[in-house]
């Protein structure tokens, strides 16, 4: 399968070009990065560490999407939207790693899914879609009494909070229960806040030097407290997660998938 990866010269597009490079059923087809960066020229296996590969970071979207059957795109809400478009005009899939979308970006992302296979995730991982799904089990069999929080920490440079990891997780527990997040979400406290409200899921955000991601969801009741975890401890497991997931869309029909779905645990 031919892939591009877009934002190639940032962190995660390096880890994204070294994912590909570790496997023999992709190529690297396309590398871009938005116009006036200064990677833009660079040879992107030399800029991600790999030595020269002929593939240079270019700005040019039409040309990676011509060259390649799919995108990966760990980018910025705008940017992805741009993208989606774009893509579901070439029939090409799209994998998603985006996090900090607001209701019209994913308005957008709906629309583009009904003539493209799109793939997306707050996280790439297999272990965090494992803990989604441990969180909604949880969820569902311990009774309202208990509190559910979600705790997150990243690097000091992330622009988003509360991480798109932490909603994908708050989502779990929501669906655990059965209600709507976002009626029963709490993403700050702050002065005299009264009691915690029943049946909130509260979120909790901190940010500081190079951690790649921790993720706790603690559900605490009366006299016990279950915490389930995640820490990420290289960015790669996201590349090679968003590599599969390529691979698990290519031949599949139209449609907003997630990796509960490439992963298998879609109940």
């Amino acid at each position: 399968m031919r892939l591009a990866v877009a934002g190639a010269g940032g962190r995660m597009g390096a880890a994204l070009i070294r994912a590909i490079a570790e496997r023999d059923d992709v190529v690297l087809a396309a590398a871009f990065e938005r116009e006036g960066a200064d990677a833009i020229g660079a040879d992107s296996g030399e800029r991600t560490g790999l030595g020269r590969n002929g593939v240079p970071i270019t700005d040019d979207l039409d040309e990676a999407i011509a060259t390649s059957d799919g995108l990966l795109d760990f980018t910025a809400p705008d940017a992805t939207t741009g993208f989606a478009g774009a893509l579901a005009e070439a029939g090409r899939v799209h994998v998603i790693g985006t996090t900090g979308f607001e209701t019209q970006h994913e308005d957008a992302l709906q629309t583009a899914a009904q003539r493209a296979t799109i793939v997306k995730s707050g996280n790439m991982s297999l272990g965090v879609n494992l803990l989604a799904e441990l969180v909604r089990q949880a969820a569902k069999a311990l009774p309202e009494s208990f509190d559910i929080e979600v705790l997150e920490m990243h690097h000091r440079h992330k622009v988003d909070a509360p991480s798109g990891t932490a909603l994908l997780l708050g989502e779990a527990a929501a669906e655990g229960r059965g209600i709507v997040l976002a009626d029963h979400a709490v993403r700050g406290r702050d002065g005299q806040t009264g009691p915690r409200p029943d049946g909130a899921i509260g979120f909790a955000t901190l940010r500081g030097g190079s951690v790649v991601g921790d993720h706790s969801v603690i559900m605490a009741g009366a006299g016990e407290r279950i915490t389930l975890s995640h820490h990420a401890e290289d960015r790669a497991i996201f590349a090679r997660g968003a590599v599969a997931a390529a691979l698990w869309a290519h031949g599949r029909p139209p449609g907003l998938y997630s990796m509960i779905d490439v992963l298998g645990l879609r109940s």
